[in-house]
């Protein structure tokens, strides 16, 4: 096990060496390579998440240096489920970086970003498969998560693992399917949230 830990974080070093080198060290790219720590690494997520657990305030929390006072659905109950799930969560691939999946969740961010709407369908730019198939052919299966509001890459990996008030956690399991095996992240403003970024997912993919 030691071994397997040490192999995957060797893994992420590289990758994240890799994204600054092609320029992606920007939100997008450090959002990937925390994805990719989450998968190769959930034990370190889930001393990030207990960390996180002592801001909150009922169902409301603080992040450390702001007086904003941010409201959740759930409150702690959620973080502790994500907690549980990653704790029994074995390590796995990392995804690689798709410059075609990339540009298919930057139509999202581009739309919704001005107009301040949330979801996965564009109104302009269309769903996930219509974006995605834009850009090249993906084979097995596709996924999308989509967060708002954090632009610290760490902050919105956890809040899409934690998942609050999304029923099903879908966001949570696209960043822990391990058919998934390359993904691309896209950034930017968003007029209602500060944030968005949208990170589309397949378990194989051939850029145009």
């Amino acid at each position: 096990m030691r071994n397997r830990l040490l192999t995957a974080f060797c893994i992420v070093y590289v990758l994240f060496t890799a994204v600054a080198a092609n320029g992606e060290s920007n939100l997008a790219g450090q959002v990937l390579v925390e994805i990719n720590l989450a998968r190769t690494n959930p034990t370190a997520y889930v001393g990030f998440l207990r960390q996180f657990r002592t801001q909150f305030q009922g169902k409301n929390y603080r992040q450390p240096g702001s007086p904003v006072l941010i409201q959740t659905t759930e409150g702690v109950r959620a973080v502790d489920e994500a907690i549980r799930v990653l704790s029994r969560q074995k390590p796995m691939q990392p995804l690689s970086w798709s410059d075609g999946l990339a540009a298919a969740a930057a139509e999202l961010v581009e739309d919704e970003g001005e107009s301040g709407e949330t979801g996965h369908v564009g109104r302009t730019s269309g769903s996930p498969q219509e974006r995605i198939e834009r850009h090249g052919k993906w084979q097995g299966r596709i996924g999308e998560s989509i967060g708002y509001g954090p632009d610290k890459a760490r902050a919105m990996v956890m809040q899409l693992i934690v998942d609050d008030a999304v029923p099903d956690r879908g966001h949570r399991k696209s960043i822990l399917t391990p058919a998934f095996r390359t993904a691309g992240v896209a950034c930017g403003p968003h007029s209602r949230y500060g944030t968005i970024c949208t990170i589309d997912f397949a378990a194989g993919f051939r850029d145009r």
